[in-house]
């Protein structure tokens, strides 16, 4: 039987959250027809052996703040209050949904049950509209305001359907698949024309000649032979063709800064060709620097970049970007964001801590009142509060404090806003005599995955990150992290690495394990995985699914076997997950089963290196810009007063106070600085430790609008801001890394 429990602040309490409602729907809707807004909280609770007592009792213990709101286990607490109309949202099917997660865990807390047992919790919440609201205003207010039709379900019900007894009812929202689980073959011989609608077809965003290199390999009469010996179909299988796609995907490939490209300067009249930007110009430069900066220990090879702190420390960084989620999913899209990266300090060499976050956003005008150029693009306003939220409940819930960062506004972000997350992490520069930032599968280990389940989430995230948006975009791209979860992974994964109980970690980011298990499996050249031994969030995922899921919270460990037994037993005492799903190998082939029946035989020479290059052209064509002139003024001081209220210069304390800066006692520079701490730091200062005199200093520079003028003069003004804030809080310019970001409209249209 499923319950339900409802609550909400009492009758004489003001709702803040409905009061902000209101204004939103004035600012960005434009719609000044709503009197009021209460909000209250919904829960349904499925839980076997469950009863009416029970659930009163929860409510009032767990649910409920006694002192400024009320419950009820019904569906009639909205008579308590004035409306017009009734809005319930809560998510779709399959969807993270962590307060009902935590709500769960508070159940079986309370009751003293087993954690293991059958049992959901789904959250929701329910709006009392009050005002001369008509149906199709209604209907606005849900999609555009209170609901994201990707990821949420909503109803809508007037006051006069709630008096003749109409009510949302009790229906939980699982997963429904009853799809037969089989693997597919595809046809790959095929023509030009069909070989790309395929690739479109599944989102596989390979270009024509990627394509017919896939074909070309698959209808190799050699290939083929070996593949009915190995007892595998002579045409490959879904999982196959997935698995390339992730891994050959402008996300996980960089296949612009890897291409060959003929460049011309028109100014000069001359031309050179350049062999991957990458390795030309950003590689270069750095392993030029090198040998003269002996405390660079890894860079280009992991999941960050580490650098040697002092005697006893290393320091690791990362930052990425994620642009496309946030601009379809803003809350889920940052906040998958930073956990991904603080996943990316976790998995970096043998594993850091994290200790610290930044953030950087570029979007539109929050008070933008054009017509948006999309039918189903979210106004700037949603898009900046999704992703501010998504990154301070990513930081804040587990126990990282936000340091740094930048708002930045330009219309021009309309379309698709810049969310860049960072984070900084410490390890220990040996553990056990081994150097912290060396790692390596081994032949005969054990793959095991950890952390959170496998579901539809995140599946072709890496792809959809190569694409354009357009009204396609796939749902399954839309994925929610869950803080929670992952801290305690956090926690079991750094007590495993300081007893020694893996010999390597990698993140399961873009590609899932496709990605992570393709790369570790170069350490030893191959790979076996058991797809079935993977714990699924609900059934019904086909085998190719369930390995490119993105699903959050999960990394994959290579593991002795004779050390699982002890890592189980400690991951049991931090209540995380995790599962042994295959074995590392040297037989050179990314081997992949589903309840022993073929999915996948990979070269893993081909699936690394088979990719074939992009051959570009560029051209350089100065172009004289006479659009900025400095202009005269009379009134200075209304020059002063515009100023000040530019959203670029206007102060930005109201959000940035909302990160917590202070967890884990680090802080020692604060994002606001002054008598009255009120002035924006250049700079955020973390100490290494109480006990030493060491810090680390983390400043950052950004300057978009420069490069109508000039991108080149650009960049060197982002860097040299970057290092004047970071000198101006005491850093040595001596030893200074940077880590830059690059982000541009796809240069390659239609490639």
């Amino acid at each position: 039987m499923v319950f339900r429990v409802e609550v909400g602040l009492k009758k004489e309490f003001k709702d803040p959250e409905g009061l902000k409602l209101q204004k939103r729907l004035s600012t960005d809707l434009k719609i000044d027809s709503v009197n009021s807004i209460r909000v209250l909280r919904t829960y349904l609770i499925d839980v076997a052996n469950t009863n009416e007592e029970q659930i009163s009792l929860f409510a009032n213990e767990v649910l409920t703040d006694a002192v400024v709101e009320q419950s009820r286990t019904d569906e009639e607490l909205a008579n308590e209050y004035d409306f017009d109309w009734i809005i319930e949202t809560g998510f779709r099917p399959g969807v993270t949904d962590n307060e009902g997660k935590t709500a769960i865990w508070s159940f079986f807390t309370l009751f003293k049950r087993d954690k293991s047992e059958t049992g959901k919790i789904f959250s929701g919440r329910k709006y009392l509209i009050s005002g001369n609201v008509s149906k199709e205003t209604a209907y606005s207010i849900a999609t555009k305001m209170l609901a994201n039709n990707l990821i949420q379900r909503f109803t809508i019900l007037s006051k006069e359907q709630w008096l003749e007894g109409k009510r949302i009812g009790n229906e939980v929202p699982v997963v429904k698949n009853s799809a037969e689980i089989k693997i597919e073959t595809i046809d790959i011989d095929i023509d030009d024309e069909k070989l790309l609608n395929l690739s479109s077809s599944r989102v596989l965003a390979l270009n024509l000649e990627e394509m017919q290199t896939i074909k070309d390999f698959f209808t190799d009469e050699n290939v083929k032979e070996f593949r009915k010996n190995k007892g595998f179909p002579e045409k490959p299988t879904d999982c196959e063709i997935e698995v390339l796609a992730q891994t050959w995907s402008e996300h996980c490939k960089h296949k612009i800064f890897a291409a060959d490209i003929e460049y011309v300067d028109e100014t000069t009249n001359s031309s050179e060709k350049i062999h991957s930007l990458y390795k030309s110009y950003i590689k270069k430069v750095t392993n030029d620097l090198k040998p003269n900066k002996p405390w660079i220990k890894s860079v280009f090879d992991d999941n960050a970049g580490i650098i040697e702190l002092d005697d006893d420390t290393f320091f690791a960084m990362k930052v990425e970007t994620h642009n496309s989620p946030s601009a379809l999913d803003p809350y889920g899209g940052s906040l998958t964001g930073i956990v991904g990266v603080n996943r990316d300090i976790i998995g970096c060499g043998m594993g850091a801590k994290p200790i610290f976050n930044t953030d950087i956003f570029c979007f539109a005008s929050p008070f933008f009142k054009g017509e948006l150029p999309g039918k189903n693009l979210l106004h700037p306003g949603r898009i900046l509060r999704g992703v501010h939220r998504g990154i301070v409940d990513g930081g804040n819930e587990s126990g990282i404090p936000v340091v740094n960062g930048s708002i930045f506004f330009d219309n021009r972000f309309i379309g698709k806003p810049l969310v860049f997350c960072g984070t900084g992490g410490f390890m220990p520069k040996k553990i056990k005599n081994k150097p912290s930032h060396l790692k390596k599968a081994q032949k005969g280990d054990f793959i095991v995955m950890t952390g959170g389940r496998v579901g539809a989430d995140g599946i072709h995230g890496a792809t959809f990150s190569s694409e354009e948006l357009n009204e396609n975009s796939p749902v399954t791209a839309v994925q929610i992290g869950d803080p929670i979860t992952q801290k305690k992974m956090l926690d079991f994964l750094l007590e495993a690495r300081d007893k020694l109980l893996f010999n390597a970690i990698t993140d399961n980011g873009a590609g899932g394990l496709s990605s992570s298990i393709g790369e570790m499996a170069e350490d030893t050249n191959g790979a076996r995985i058991d797809l079935e031994k993977i714990p699924l969030k609900y059934t019904g995922l086909q085998p190719w699914e369930i390995f490119i899921s993105e699903a959050q919270e999960r990394m994959s460990l290579s593991v002795p076997k004779e050390k699982f037994k002890e890592l189980k037993e400690l991951a049991d005492i931090h209540e995380v997950e995790i599962s042994e799903i295959g074995e590392f190998t040297d037989t050179g082939y990314l081997e992949i089963f589903y309840e022993n029946k073929p999915a996948a035989l990979l070269e893993m020479n081909f699936l690394h290196n088979g990719l074939p290059k992009y051959h570009l052209e560029a051209k350089w064509n100065k172009i004289e810009n006479n659009n900025y002139k400095l202009e005269l003024y009379d009134n200075y001081n209304n020059i002063l007063l515009d100023m000040i209220s530019r959203l670029n210069i206007a102060s930005k304390e109201d959000w940035v106070r909302q990160y917590d800066h202070e967890v884990q006692g680090r802080s020692a520079g604060k994002p606001f600085v002054g008598k009255d701490a009120d002035g924006p730091s250049d700079a955020a200062v973390v100490r290494t430790s109480p006990f030493k005199q060491n810090a680390v200093i983390t400043s950052h520079g950004i300057k978009p609008t420069f490069s109508d003028i000039d991108a080149y003069w650009m960049t060197a003004s982002v860097i040299d801001e970057a290092v004047r804030n970071a000198v101006c809080v005491g850093a040595d310019p001596d030893f200074m890394c940077g880590l830059d970001n690059f982000c541009w409209p796809d240069p390659v249209y239609d490639a």
